[in-house]
């Protein structure tokens, strides 16, 4: 997929505030820290189209932008803060889960995981809970250029292990890494093929 235009829509704190559920909505969400701003200012070939920040947790809201003028990418608060309170984080945890649940026109959620890490309990009790209630998400593993490739594949093999436990199949998986371009093209195609089948099949949303 080609991007012509990727825009700044608003930002919300409520799901309630979203702009209006009429297009096909891919949403990215991780812990703090994940690399998720970095990589999609890579996807979208714009430097700083989401604000990146060496600060844990500055994604508070819910951002919303228009791609090509025909669907939405979302950049959700991460989950799991250490540094904020624990009051704080609760307004977080019902932000995110009301957006995913009553956002009628979220097609996949792309949940990012840190490479270089073990599996992270947090993680796989957030995978768990799309899985109980029905949420289509997609693993995208983050900041492959930290790793060697030997480590890399290992590490991917230990989470597919560990999911594979509680997992009869495994959601779609990609290997992205920000800062070298790379997986964000097949996140995009991805993208693309689900809308054209959308569009031939004219669903709607609301």
């Amino acid at each position: 997929m080609q991007i012509k235009t990727a825009i700044f829509v608003k930002s919300s704190g409520k799901w309630q505030e979203c702009p209006e559920p009429e297009l096909p909505e891919y949403a990215f969400i991780g812990r703090s820290n994940v690399g998720k701003s970095s990589l999609i200012n890579a996807m979208m070939n714009h430097k700083d189209l989401a604000k990146t920040s060496q600060t844990p947790g500055k994604t508070q809201l819910i951002n919303h932008f228009l791609v090509n003028e025909n669907w939405y990418l979302t950049d959700l608060p991460g989950y799991g803060y250490a540094k904020v309170s624990k009051s704080l984080r609760k307004d977080f945890e019902k932000l995110i889960t009301n957006y995913i649940l009553n956002r009628k026109n979220l097609v996949n959620l792309f949940v990012l995981i840190d490479i270089r890490h073990t599996p992270q309990k947090i993680d796989l009790e957030f995978m768990e809970w799309c899985g109980e209630n029905g949420v289509p998400f997609s693993i995208v593993f983050t900041k492959l250029d930290k790793l060697k490739p030997g480590a890399a594949d290992r590490n991917i093999d230990v989470y597919k292990t560990k999911l594979l436990e509680t997992w009869e199949e495994l959601p779609d998986i990609y290997i992205t890494s920000a800062e070298k371009k790379i997986g964000g093209e097949e996140i995009l195609k991805f993208i693309g093929k689900t809308n054209d089948y959308l569009q031939k099949n004219k669903i709607k949303f609301q």
